[in-house]
C-alpha cells in the first residue's frame, strides 16, 4: 500500500508507519491515548466522583491505557533527523525521556499548555490545569518567529465548543499546534500525526502550507477528521 501525502489513514500507526519511506517526515505532533490510573480506584468519595465524570468518556474510547511503545521505534526510522512533540501526562515523562534523551541522545523541551478554565477538582488535589507537551530534536530546525512564538507556557481555555463538534474528549486548541508547526517545520514540509484523532494537526498543516499524513484506527474520529479536513482545503 503506498501511503500518500495529505491524507488521512483509517488504521493502526504502527502498520501505517511500517510502509512509510525512512527518513521521510520532517515533523512529528501527536497526541497519543495517555496513561491514567483506573477509575474505579476512586470510587467511594466527593473527589472521585469528579473524577470519574471526567476520565469516563476517555476510558470508554480507549484513551487511558498507554498505548505499544513499538511505535517509538516507528516514529524515530521516519524522520529525517528527531523532530517531535509529543502530548502526554506526568505518568509518561520518564518513558518518553529515558527513550528520546537517554537512549536517542536527543535534546528536550518541556512545554506547557495551562487551561485557564481547569475542571474544578479540589478537595485536597492540586487542579487539572496544565496538560504537557514534550518536544525532542537532534539537528532539527526550530525557529520562532518571536518573543510570543517561542513561550514555553501556553496560556489557553479548553475549547469545549471544539470538543462539541468533534467528539473528541482531548482535542487541543488550534492556535497551539499552529505555532509548534510554524516553530518547527517550514512551508512544503511533512508533518506526521500517528494519532489524528478529530484532525487538528492535519488542520493545522493545511493552514500553514504544510503536508500531512495522520493515521486514526477509531472510524469515528476518522469520518470526523475527514469531513474536517475537506473543510480546511476549501477555505
Amino acid at each position: 500500500m503506498l501511503i500518500e501525502k495529505n491524507r488521512i489513514y483509517c488504521m493502526d500507526c504502527l502498520e501505517g508507519m511500517k510502509q512509510m519511506k525512512s527518513g521521510s517526515v520532517d515533523l512529528i505532533v501527536t497526541d497519543p491515548p495517555y496513561l491514567m490510573q483506573n477509575i474505579h480506584e476512586y470510587k467511594g468519595n466527593e473527589l472521585g466522583k469528579h473524577i470519574i465524570k471526567y476520565q469516563q468518556p476517555l476510558q470508554e474510547k480507549n484513551l487511558t491505557e498507554g498505548y505499544d511503545i513499538r511505535i517509538l521505534d516507528e516514529i524515530f526510522r521516519v524522520m529525517k533527523a528527531p523532530n517531535i512533540y509529543i502530548w502526554c501526562n506526568i505518568a509518561q515523562v520518564p518513558m518518553y525521556i529515558k527513550y528520546f534523551v537517554l537512549e536517542k541522545k536527543c535534546r528536550m523541551d518541556i512545554l506547557i499548555w495551562n487551561k485557564t478554565n481547569p475542571m474544578p477538582l479540589c478537595n485536597n488535589k492540586w487542579l487539572s490545569d496544565k496538560e504537557y507537551c514534550l518536544y525532542f530534536r537532534k539537528g532539527a530546525y526550530c525557529q520562532p518567529s518571536g518573543y510570543a512564538e517561542a513561550k514555553t507556557v501556553w496560556c489557553l481555555p479548553a475549547n469545549v465548543k471544539d470538543k462539541r463538534a468533534y467528539g473528541h474528549p482531548t482535542v487541543k486548541p488550534l492556535p497551539i499546534i499552529e505555532n509548534i508547526i510554524r516553530n518547527s517545520s517550514r512551508e512544503g514540509e511533512l508533518v506526521l500525526d500517528p494519532f489524528m484523532g478529530s484532525g487538528t494537526t492535519a488542520a493545522a498543516s493545511v493552514r500553514n502550507n504544510r503536508n500531512f499524513i495522520g493515521f486514526e484506527k477509531n472510524e469515528e474520529y476518522y469520518q470526523t477528521a475527514q469531513q474536517r479536513i475537506r473543510g480546511e482545503m476549501l477555505r
